[in-house]
């Protein structure tokens, strides 16, 4: 069955070194990621970007590949030709009121900041003007996280790890960067509701990324491609992965990995 869409993450993966479309991830010039747009592109290739960055930079990020299609804010909604599709789950909102909103109000943030005091902080500037998800950097347990949530009432919602950063944090040796979302929102469940509404079928998919939330993504499609900077930086990643059938991580790393994971599997390998 033939390739019809590409799935994908940004920082890390199909970004270089500064968040760049044409840099490597030592920062030097690529055009690796640009070669493998290009392929897709003349193999009639739908290529998403699925990213916990906001909707507003998503959408640019989308303009900027020549695509229509994107999936934002770590899974919270995807948009189809300008349409936006919210996958919230059961998350109770007021009229008019962000999830964001609803989570301050409720005091979740503070909470977190709290009892990780340290170890757990906003991501700085890029956790301003958000809507659908908090965001923050640091070095916790996930389900540490989660459980206390749970404790507190708020069991409604999750905080989910979306990888490593480059962003140094004092007493932190590699920080990564959080989502506070409703518990219905992920990667993965964004990706199944986009293939459903274009019509895709898992095996007519694939997708590449290079953290834990990433990986997720892996049932929902047909071969899933951890770029090799995603283990590197995080063991528990490549630990992860014999849940995963069929996920494997690639040769090269960043956009060098996003190339060769388009390219393998336009060629069918």
């Amino acid at each position: 069955m033939s390739l019809r869409c590409v799935y994908t993450d940004l920082d890390g993966t199909l970004l270089g070194a500064g968040a760049s479309l044409f840099t490597d991830e030592e920062g030097n010039f690529s055009m690796a990621q640009a070669r493998a747009l290009e392929a897709a592109s003349r193999a009639g290739v739908e290529v998403v970007i699925m990213s916990g960055r906001r909707r507003a930079q998503v959408h640019e990020d989308a303009r900027i590949i020549g695509q229509n299609s994107f999936i934002f804010d770590a899974g919270a909604a995807f948009s189809i030709d300008q349409e936006t599709t919210l996958l919230l789950g059961d998350f109770e909102l007021e009229e008019g009121q962000t999830p964001v909103q609803r989570m301050s109000e409720r005091g979740v943030p503070d909470l977190l900041l709290e009892n990780f005091a340290g170890r757990f902080e906003y991501h700085d500037p890029w956790h301003l003007d958000r809507e659908m998800s908090h965001l923050f950097r640091g070095d916790i347990d996930t389900a540490e996280a989660n459980a206390l949530l749970e404790e507190n009432g708020h069991g409604d919602l999750r905080l989910l790890d979306n990888g490593a950063i480059h962003r140094r944090m004092e007493g932190i040796e590699q920080a990564h960067c959080y989502h506070l979302v409703p518990k219905a929102v992920s990667k993965v469940n964004a990706v199944a509701a986009h293939a459903r509404a274009r019509g895709y079928s898992p095996e007519e998919t694939i997708a590449v990324g290079d953290s834990l939330e990433d990986l997720e993504v892996a049932p929902a499609v047909g071969k899933f491609f951890i770029v090799a900077n995603g283990p590197e930086k995080d063991p528990g990643v490549r630990e992860a992965m014999s849940r995963y059938p069929n996920a494997v991580v690639t040769e090269a790393s960043n956009g060098a990995g996003f190339y060769e994971a388009v390219v393998s599997s336009l060629m069918g390998a």
